[in-house]
């Protein structure tokens, strides 16, 4: 019987408390010096929200960034935990500036990201207060390494099961990897493995220099 250790990996995972409700999770075939699980805040590690591995001077942290589709109270929730989350890794910057940032980020940064743009403008995911986020959060000092390498349009990670869209390619690209300025230099490839079909999300990749 596979299992994930016969494999070669260490995994390490931060589940949600509710049963089957979210989560984030890393593989490794090296084992970190240390794993963080959560931020320190109880409202969001319930959730499963984040988790981080350190490897000498590098760390690779994943978040799942809350939706906020299902109304105006999960789309509150998901606004403070931009604002949380921006000063929680400004603070982790402070002890670890070489920092990977990997996951759903629930927000398409810029038109080139979604499908006919001018039709979601009011839906949660393209609103411009989240692209705002988005644009402040890169601007302190982050790279998105997928478009260091691709700048075409109708490159999405994620596509809705309704209405045929994927084969439609009417998409989002919401899942993210993000490097800061400083470990940019590590950075040796990306991209977006759209073929593959595993889930209503497609694998997002990033190649690094260790």
């Amino acid at each position: 019987m596979l299992t994930i250790q016969s494999l070669g990996y260490h995994y390490y995972f931060h589940p949600a408390e509710k049963k089957g409700y979210s989560g984030v999770g890393i593989l490794s075939r090296r084992q970190p010096d240390q794993v963080v699980v959560g931020m320190g805040n109880p409202a969001y590690d319930a959730e499963g929200r984040v988790i981080r591995a350190d490897y000498g001077d590098f760390s690779i942290l994943c978040v799942y960034i809350p939706s906020g589709t299902t109304g105006d109270l999960r789309q509150d929730f998901k606004m403070k935990f931009l604002a949380d989350f921006s000063q929680y890794i400004h603070e982790l910057r402070q002890q670890r500036p070489h920092l990977l940032i990997c996951g759903d980020y629930n927000i398409c940064h810029k038109p080139i990201d979604i499908n006919h743009p001018g039709r979601h403008t009011k839906m949660s995911g393209f609103l411009p207060e989240e692209r705002q986020w988005f644009d402040e959060f890169v601007a302190t000092g982050f790279v998105d390494t997928f478009r260091e390498y691709d700048q075409s349009p109708e490159k999405y990670s994620w596509w809705s099961y309704r209405a045929g869209a994927r084969a439609k390619n009417l998409g989002w690209r919401i899942d993210y990897h993000l490097i800061t300025e400083q470990a940019k230099c590590r950075l040796k490839g990306a991209a977006i493995l759209n073929e593959l079909q595993f889930s209503d999300h497609c694998p997002v990749v990033v190649e690094l220099d260790f």
